[in-house]
C-alpha cells in the first residue's frame, strides 16, 4: 500500500492528538455513575434495587486506546464490534466476567470487566444449536452451556476451551442449569421430559426428580433451577405458573406463587436466581418485571414494566446473582442485559 506523505503525517498528528477526532484516551466508566437511575421502591422509602447500567455488546467494554492503537485504527479501520442477538442466559465467573448465551448467534459472549476485553466461545468441532443455560463451576473452574437443541451440556475449561459434554443422551431438552455449591451436583431443568435431571459433578446420572404434572414435586415444563446456600433447589414450573422449593434431599417444601396478575402471582414464570441472602428473584416474561420472595414465600417486592428504558424490559428471560449482589437480567427482545445492585438493609 502506497500513502502520501500528506496522509502520514496526518496520521502522525492524528495520533500526537494534534488533529480532532485523533486523541488517545483511557476507557471510560462502563456503568457511568447515573444520579438520575431508577430505584426500587421508590423515594421516600429505603431503596433496596438500583439500576446500574446496561451491555449490549463488546463496545460498552471501553477499553482505553493508546497512540498505537489509535494509530492502527487510523490505517486499518477499528476492530470490528459484536452485539448481543438473542440473549438467553447470563452469569459470571464469580468476578469479572460476564457469559452471555446468545441463541440468536449460537455463541458464548464474554466481557471481561476488568481487563475490557471481548471474547467468543463455541465448541471446536461442534456447533451450538440453541444455547440457552449458563453455570459456572467455580470448584472446576468451568463454564457449563446447556444446549436445547443439541440435547446436551457443553463443558469449557476457565481459557474458553470447549473441552467435552456432560450427561450427553441424558435429555430431551436441556434449558436452566445450575451447580449446588455444597457438593458440586448438577441440576438440569429438562423442559420435554417435565423433570429435574440431577448429575454428579462427573456427569453420573444420580436422580430424575419428579413427572409430568401439577401436584407438588410435579412439573409443567420446567424452564429454570438455582441452588440456594443451604442447599434448597428452586424450579420455575412455568406452565404450572409457579415455583417449586425443594430441600437438600430433593423433597418438595413449597409452592412460590401461582396464575394470575397481582404480585405473588405469575404468568410465564422462567429465570430465577438468590441472592446472598437467600431471596428468591423470578424473572416473568410475560409481567416483564422481576419479583422478590424470601425463602418462605412471600414476596417483598417487585421491579421492572414493559418498556425500552432503564429498568425496563421485553420478554426477559433469565437473572443471575453474583457474589456482590449484583443482578443480571437478559432482556432478550431489547438485545442487551440490564445490570441492578442489590441494597441489603441497613443493620441498627
Amino acid at each position: 500500500m502506497t500513502m502520501h506523505k500528506p496522509y502520514f503525517v496526518s496520521l502522525l498528528l492524528m495520533v500526537a492528538g494534534l488533529l480532532p477526532g485523533g486523541c488517545a484516551h483511557d476507557g471510560g466508566p462502563i456503568f457511568p455513575k447515573d444520579k438520575t437511575a431508577p430505584l426500587w421502591p421508590a423515594p421516600p422509602e429505603s431503596p433496596r434495587i438500583r439500576y446500574v447500567g446496561q451491555l449490549t455488546g463488546s463496545a460498552d467494554l471501553k477499553p482505553a486506546v493508546s497512540p498505537f492503537k489509535q494509530f492502527g485504527n487510523a490505517v486499518f479501520g477499528p476492530d470490528k464490534t459484536f452485539v448481543f442477538s438473542d440473549p438467553m442466559a447470563v452469569c459470571t465467573d464469580g468476578a469479572n466476567r460476564v457469559f452471555v448465551a446468545d441463541t440468536g448467534d449460537r455463541v458464548i459472549h464474554v466481557l471481561d470487566l476488568d481487563k475490557r476485553q471481548y471474547a467468543r466461545w463455541t465448541p471446536i468441532g461442534r456447533a451450538f444449536v440453541t444455547p440457552v443455560g449458563l453455570a459456572y463451576d467455580n470448584g472446576g473452574r468451568r463454564l457449563l452451556v446447556s444446549d436445547s437443541g443439541a440435547g446436551t451440556i457443553f463443558i469449557f475449561d476457565s481459557s474458553g476451551k470447549y473441552v467435552g459434554e456432560l450427561g450427553a443422551g441424558l435429555f430431551q431438552r436441556p434449558c436452566g442449569v445450575a451447580i449446588d455449591p455444597g457438593n458440586g451436583r448438577v441440576f438440569v431443568a429438562d423442559v420435554a421430559a417435565h423433570q429435574v435431571v440431577v448429575l454428579s459433578p462427573t456427569g453420573q446420572l444420580i436422580q430424575r426428580l419428579g413427572s409430568r404434572g401439577d401436584a407438588l414435586g410435579q412439573f409443567n415444563y420446567p424452564t429454570n433451577v438455582v441452588v440456594d446456600h443451604h442447599g434448597r433447589l428452586y424450579v420455575s414450573d412455568s406452565l404450572n405458573f409457579r415455583v417449586q422449593q425443594f430441600d437438600p434431599a430433593l423433597l418438595p417444601i413449597r409452592q412460590i406463587g401461582k396464575q394470575g396478575d397481582m404480585p405473588g402471582y405469575f404468568a410465564q414464570p422462567k429465570g430465577v436466581a438468590v441472592d446472598q441472602e437467600d431471596h428468591l428473584y423470578v424473572v416473568d416474561s410475560q409481567f416483564e418485571a422481576v419479583q422478590i420472595f424470601n425463602d418462605a414465600g412471600d414476596v417483598l417486592l417487585n421491579f421492572g414494566e414493559p418498556g425500552h428504558g432503564a429498568g425496563q424490559f421485553w420478554l426477559p428471560t433469565s437473572v443471575f446473582i453474583d457474589p456482590r449482589n449484583r443482578i443480571w437480567v437478559t432482556d432478550s427482545f431489547n438485545h442487551r442485559l440490564q445490570v441492578f445492585d442489590y441494597l441489603p438493609e441497613a443493620k441498627p
